[in-house]
């Protein structure tokens, strides 16, 4: 296992699950990013959900991240993820490619094969095709970028062969992983993920450093490693404070997994942090349970986000805060802008 040296990126990521309406949740996530700009945050990354809101309130991530371009100036916007086997996958290279244009040039593109059964059966896809589906259209993206020929002359208008080196994959597997090295991609690793049936108990980094290695491994020579990590995260100045914000948003999480029929094998607060992979408390707790995380510290993009805990959006912001001043720093973050007022803009 070689550790990374890449000095450390910070994100800030969301899946829109305030409570609010839709528009609410638009407005208030976009003053999130904007204030996580104004803390000198790297980056910003949103996911895409169909149909069912409590599972992701956006469906249409490149429309939202052409508005947060409006609004911002420094920070780059991401997709974390874009599912592509439910697009169209030349509409999805015109509309990354405007959006990369409108927000002159910050646009990083993340794909995957996520989403419910369901989802991918509103959309005329069966869920057992969907990796094949998947990298026939991540093949047509690529062609679109590129500017190669889709047939009868016809090219992709405007032009954008640069995204080819902003492309991210996200997957749970070795051999997923092995595939984004092999392409020169970014690896995406989840804040969470199922853990193996012969080990239930086993840490997040154990799973996921094997991902790391087979990336690494499979990188061509001379390609710079890109290594997202992402991690729930939520940060307050005081640790009783967190608790109760932690264990309102996580019980949530469990009326929605037992309405599922899935259950946590235990109703005590620490259990259910330690099974969603969260890391909550002062700055001082997280700092030591995130330096604990062996594949945070090889990873080269560092990204939080609140979910699954999900607080109300002045606690977000002053999380925010505290980890661009305190943790960010503390696990190999500088901060690259100077400071200014998220007002300004």
């Amino acid at each position: 296992m070689t550790e990374q040296t890449t000095p450390k990126r910070l994100g800030f990521f969301t899946r829109l699950l305030d409570e609010a309406d839709a528009g609410g949740r638009y407005r208030l996530a976009e003053e999130q990013i904007v204030h996580a700009e104004a803390n000198g945050f790297d980056s910003a990354w949103i996911a895409q959900h169909h149909f069912h809101a409590d599972e992701g309130g956006l469906p249409s991530p490149a429309v939202f991240l052409a508005h947060v371009a409006a609004r911002t100036s420094t920070i780059r916007l991401g997709t974390g993820v874009i599912t592509l086997p439910m697009e169209n996958p030349l509409r999805v290279a015109e509309d990354t490619a405007v959006a990369d244009l409108l927000s002159d040039g910050r646009l990083e593109v993340g794909f995957g094969t996520g989403g419910t059964r369901e989802s991918f059966e509103a959309f005329g896809i069966a869920a057992d095709k969907r990796g094949e589906v998947y990298g026939q259209y991540l093949d047509i993206v690529r062609k679109a970028w590129r500017g190669d020929d889709l047939g009868a002359g016809n090219r992709l208008y405007p032009d954008a062969p640069h995204l080819l080196d902003r492309v991210w994959l996200a997957t749970f597997s070795v051999f997923g992983a092995k595939l984004a090295g092999e392409t020169g991609d970014g690896l995406m690793l989840s804040r969470t993920q199922p853990r193996p049936a012969d080990r239930p108990d086993a840490t997040l980094d154990e799973i996921q450093n094997p991902l790391i290695d087979a990336y690494l491994a499979a990188l061509p020579k001379g390609r710079a490693p890109r290594i997202l990590g992402s991690r729930t995260l939520f940060v307050a100045e005081d640790r009783k404070e967190a608790l109760r914000l932690a264990e309102i948003g996580l019980n949530r999480v469990a009326k929605r997994f037992a309405a599922a029929g899935h259950r946590f094998a235990s109703d005590r607060l620490e259990d259910r942090i330690r099974a969603l992979d969260t890391h909550v408390g002062t700055p001082d707790d997280v700092i030591a349970s995130l330096k604990a995380d062996t594949a945070l510290a090889r990873s080269t993009d560092i990204v939080f986000q609140v979910h699954s805990v999900d607080p109300p959006h002045d606690a977000i912001l002053r999380s925010i805060e505290l980890i661009a001043a305190e943790v960010a720093p503390a696990l190999g973050w500088s901060r690259k802008t100077e400071p200014r007022l998220a007002a300004a803009q």
